[in-house]
């Protein structure tokens, strides 16, 4: 243990310091990744218990849109009753299939219960002014029936919007801007129509069921706290090997100077070799060179 007697300076020390803290951050940054696949699974769990499900009537799951659950997202429901036409909004900035546009949304007065927000689906935008979408298409009058999927209510961003627009889904805005009483907790996707309008917003993507590469990262984070603990050692192993080929060629220089011998025509470069051919003797990994060597030197040492 004296060869590594070293590593207690505070310099050594200190570098391992610094490996046990990366290794802490590459643990919370790995258990961080986890963390998002157990999101994702979650997410991709409720796609696959509620999204195809057969439709509940919207009175069996009333109070599910009033104060939504997690685990209620995606569940599909029917309504019957009549569009709210001249209340429509657009939602900004919505994503699809790598486009972005406008997200169609208006109340639905539901027969003899609540209004509920419903969005038609994605709108592209004008394509000489992104301000707009490219169309905008009429629901159908009188009465209709809806099949939806629930979505809960979507925070305030804290951003504004041009009048007619909405920065979020956030219904309590859209709400003070109506200025009537509609359901806040959740509003409804839209899966059918019926009768079908003769134009309509594009639908929007069933949601991927994958859940990423949090696992791969997570398991890349772990090997980097590792790697920091291998650097270090591997470096402490360098440093000793060079410390032992120091001593002894130090021990050889002594040995020369014993015998009367001038190293001052000896180069550096030499002399560390010689110690190198010297430390593989005696560790019994002498190449044939080196048994050769002492062969002619036990020779001529005898004569």
């Amino acid at each position: 243990m004296t060869r590594y007697r070293f590593l207690l300076n505070p310099t050594w020390l200190g570098w391992l310091a610094v490996c046990v803290g990366f290794a802490v951050a590459c643990v919370f940054l790995g258990q961080w990744q986890l963390d998002r696949r157990e999101q994702a699974m979650e997410d991709i769990n409720r796609v696959v218990s509620n999204y195809d499900e057969e439709p509940a009537p919207y009175a069996e799951v009333r109070e599910t849109f009033h104060q939504p659950h997690a685990d209620d997202e995606w569940t599909v429901t029917t309504m019957r009753g009549q569009y709210l036409a001249d209340d429509v909004r657009l939602v900004r900035n919505r994503g699809h299939s790598g486009a972005v546009g406008y997200e169609q949304v208006m109340p639905f007065q539901i027969d003899g219960s609540d209004v509920v927000v419903i969005s038609r689906g994605w709108l592209p935008t004008d394509s000489t002014d992104a301000s707009l979408p490219a169309y905008m298409p009429e629901p159908p009058r009188g009465e209709v029936e809806l099949t939806v999927r629930l979505k809960p209510a979507e925070p305030d961003i804290d951003r504004g919007a041009p009048e007619g627009q909405l920065a979020s889904l956030d219904l309590v805005d859209y709400e003070e801007q109506l200025g009537r009483e509609i359901v806040t907790g959740a509003y409804g996707l839209m899966a059918e129509e019926d009768p079908a309008p003769a134009e309509q917003p594009r639908p929007l993507a069933r949601p991927q069921l994958d859940e990423g590469p949090h696992l791969s990262y997570s398991m890349q984070w772990y090997a980097f706290g590792l790697l920091g603990f291998i650097g270090w050692g591997y470096a402490a192993r360098l440093t000793a090997r060079n410390r032992d080929l120091d001593l002894i060629a130090e021990e050889e220089g002594g040995r020369e100077r014993a015998a009367g011998v001038a190293s001052a025509g000896v180069s550096k470069q030499d002399r560390l070799r010689e110690a190198r051919r010297i430390r593989r003797l005696r560790a019994g990994r002498a190449s044939d060179e080196d048994v050769e060597d002492a062969w002619v030197e036990e020779r001529l040492g005898s004569r």
